[in-house]
């Protein structure tokens, strides 16, 4: 089997949690991005030696959550192009495409580009999908997202797959064209949450499982599943579990971790013995979501960079 890109290599490491961040870091909601200042930001967590950068695909501007706000990106894919040009070694990607309103070939011809132009640094992670509004505005149904996901995905499978009888796929659903040269090592694939389909089924066809924050212990209790289902459906391979994070750093290193929606609030003290924690139970990324908290974004980075990186090495 073909070997993987620079980017599993990178963010999967054997024995040990790398840390990754979703991005645009600072204030979220209506206000775009600036792209100067996520590039600097970008360029300042690749010297630092965080694992990944990560963006989200958020196709229209739907209130949710409980302020009912609605949240302004641009599209994942070209975000990521802006990342990449900006960083040298840092991976990047999606977390997640929202595949069912999204054609395959666009995917997958919009992951070989980024994965040509980053040199082999992207992770194409998918989900299916779950605000009702925008699967009304695209013209597809809700219930249907389970089995549209698992067809696109074999698509997109076959279009990304360096070997060619992989790609039988591709040619039969072209007419026998390709989407540009094949690459030559397998673009990692991520299915994001549930994707409403079985952990067997993502256990057969992933590369990795990514899913949200969770209390430790039940967390150590869904890994299980996951080493269960790859058990049954993928030869005892081991594949990545992938968890996020919200994480609302405090200025005072030695605060004490408190639960919030999704992640915690504590200092760099505590977040190590939480994230060797994480490591313990079989989590081998952690995207950290930063809170707005007030803190300058650079200076949170900087302080993970700085103190936090280095001491999870150590274990």
């Amino acid at each position: 089997m073909p070997p993987f890109n620079a980017a599993h290599a990178e963010v999967f490491r054997p024995q040990g949690i790398t840390l990754g961040l979703m991005t645009p870091l600072g204030p979220s909601g209506a206000t775009m991005a600036d792209p100067d200042g996520a590039f600097r930001l970008a360029a300042l967590a690749d010297r630092l030696g965080f694992a990944a950068l990560w963006a989200r695909d958020v196709p229209l501007m739907v209130p949710q959550g409980s302020g009912n706000t609605a949240t302004a990106l641009d599209d994942p894919f070209l975000w990521l192009a802006g990342l990449a040009g900006a960083t040298r070694r840092i991976a990047i990607g999606t977390a997640a495409v929202v595949l069912p309103l999204r054609h395959p070939l666009h995917v997958a011809k919009a992951a070989r580009s980024l994965d040509r132009l980053s040199r082999g640094r992207f992770v194409l992670g998918m989900g299916s999908g779950d605000r009702p509004a925008e699967f009304e505005a695209f013209g597809e149904p809700l219930d249907a997202r389970g089995e549209s996901f698992r067809a696109r995905w074999s698509l997109v499978r076959a279009a990304l797959s360096p070997d060619d009888a992989d790609r039988r796929a591709l040619r039969e659903a072209t007419g026998g064209h390709d989407l540009m040269e094949p690459p030559a090592a397998r673009i990692p694939m991520v299915v994001v949450g549930s994707a409403r389909q079985s952990l067997q089924w993502t256990a057969s066809h992933a590369d990795a499982w990514a899913s949200y924050h969770r209390e430790a212990s039940r967390q150590e209790g869904r890994i299980g599943l996951w080493h269960q289902a790859l058990r049954q459906r993928a030869g005892g391979v081991i594949k990545p579990f992938i968890q996020s994070v919200h994480l609302d750093l405090q200025t005072d290193p030695g605060a004490q971790a408190q639960a919030i929606e999704l992640g915690l609030r504590t200092g760099r003290d505590r977040l190590i013995a939480y994230l060797e924690r994480l490591r313990r139970i079989g989590v081998g990324h952690a995207i950290l979501s930063l809170a707005d908290n007030g803190r300058a974004p650079a200076d949170v980075v900087e302080e993970i960079g700085r103190h936090v990186l280095p001491a999870l090495s150590k274990t």
